[in-house]
């Protein structure tokens, strides 16, 4: 136990017994120390804080007699008061207890999970294991840009899946997009105050703009992408894009839009950050490489993630910077803290080099096809013209604009209801929701969407 919160001050004119009765006795009334919980003993307590035996003893009874303490013969002091109720900090916050839910979930089509049955855990904890046992390695905070090993072995996967061009020193590693996000702001001097997204844009990237001080910019698009004169006359000199998976379509951006954004960037010296997210699990067709590697003016910085590939809950990403700002990087690169463990970049860049995460990502893509196909057929089946079916394939789900007078709100409510679990598509002017399939079990498609069926009540 520690004493920090004792705070004594030997030059005041309070007496120092008197200090600690004060010290101790705020601390039970503000509830730091538990009904029950054991003080250290006299001696022990008196030579931690370099007291007299004889002061620790005195504000030790004058507890007791008010009755705060207890002593227990041949065992020591214990509290004897319960919080006050009128004690706390009137500055803090309250905190409120977790809620039980409202309904068991028997199924789940959340985006933010993997299906259980289909990750190489075993593969992954003997990876993790292996580092563990090297306690030369795990004892140091580890390098600031990401570890040498992972950058070097994503140097190669990535050109190898998505013909990603970076030398493991233009690679920056941290966990996920968010963090990644924001060292990239404080790299981008002399781009502008603006950056600009197709619409409806990504809430998760625009707070990150937002708190950098960067306004977003949602640009109008046509059937090929965010439209090219809105994109030149907006001003803007950052363009934030998923070419692998357009919001409004579920579709990539073909090669002229790329090239047309490519040019653009060259001649005005905009940058491009092109978030790939899960752009190699495509699977209805071969994936379009990224835009990154087709840059020849150092214009696109890239950016990709695991969490659909391995586990959500394995927070690393991964950025390639061109040129200019990787040599601004370098400049600061010591003054950043690295956000993704050491422990898991290792035992990811060991996963990457055995060749597991190839074999994964053929699983994967093999899957995902199987699940969308039956979650498609299920839904045409049980709702028929009442529903139109959007396919966002790289982040595994299905937008549903339903024919319904219900709102998306108590579409949501309704299912939760039944042990359902989907989300509402935001800021839509439709009854629109997000059914994700990457945590569904395969078995489990059909029976999820009959209950939806029932919880809405369609005929």
């Amino acid at each position: 136990m520690t004493y920090d919160y004792l705070t004594l001050d030997t030059h005041s004119g309070i007496p120092l017994y008197q200090q600690l009765y004060l010290a101790i006795k705020s601390a039970i009334e503000a509830g730091h120390l538990a009904k029950g919980e054991r003080l250290p003993s006299i001696r022990k307590l008196s030579e931690d804080l370099k007291l007299s035996c004889t002061t620790v003893e005195a504000a030790y009874q004058q507890l007791c007699v008010e009755g705060y303490l207890r002593p227990r013969p041949q065992r020591g002091y214990f509290v004897l008061a319960a919080l006050r109720k009128d004690a706390g900090h009137q500055d803090l916050l309250p905190v409120s207890a977790p809620q039980p839910n409202e309904a068991t979930i028997l199924y789940n089509f959340g985006s933010d999970c993997v299906d259980s049955e289909n990750i190489d855990i075993k593969i992954w904890r003997r990876h993790i294991r292996d580092v563990l046992n090297r306690q030369d390695v795990i004892a140091s905070y580890g390098e600031h840009q990401g570890e040498q090993a992972l950058r070097e072995a994503l140097s190669t996967y990535s050109y190898g899946v998505r013909g990603v061009l970076a030398a493991p020193e233009q690679i920056v590693i941290g966990a996920g997009t968010q963090p990644l996000l924001s060292v990239l702001c404080g790299l981008l001097n002399g781009h502008g105050s603006h950056v600009a997204m197709e619409e409806p844009g990504f809430l998760q990237a625009e707070q990150v703009f937002s708190d950098c001080g960067i306004e977003v910019l949602h640009l109008p698009a046509d059937s090929e992408g965010i439209r090219m004169d809105a994109l030149k006359s907006c001003g803007a000199k950052l363009l934030f894009i998923s070419p692998s998976n357009r919001v409004q379509t579920g579709a990539s951006l073909p090669m002229s839009r790329r090239f047309e954004l490519l040019n653009w960037a060259k001649e005005t010296g905009a940058i491009i950050i092109e978030d790939d997210y899960n752009g190699e699990l495509r699977y209805r067709a071969r994936p379009i490489p990224a835009m990154q590697g087709m840059d020849t003016g150092g214009n696109v910085v890239y950016i990709g993630s695991f969490s659909k590939l391995l586990l959500p809950s394995v927070r690393i990403g991964y950025m390639a910077l061109p040129p200019a700002l990787m040599e601004r990087y370098r400049e600061r690169a010591n003054r950043y803290n690295q956000t993704a463990s050491k422990i898991e970049q290792l035992a990811l860049s060991r996963y990457v080099k055995s060749g597991q995460l190839e074999r994964q990502l053929r699983r994967l893509r093999k899957l995902y096809a199987q699940k969308s196909t039956a979650l498609i057929k299920a839904l045409t089946n049980a709702f028929g013209s009442q529903i139109e079916i959007t396919l966002q394939e790289t982040p595994l789900c299905l937008i549903l604009t339903i024919k319904t007078k219900k709102t998306t709100q108590e579409l949501c409510a309704l299912s939760v209801q039944n042990g359902v679990r989907i989300m509402p598509v935001q800021d839509s002017g439709a009854t629109k929701i997000i059914l994700g399939f990457a945590g569904i079990p395969l078995r489990d498609i059909d029976a999820a969407v009959n209950r939806l069926k029932a919880a809405w009540l369609f005929p």
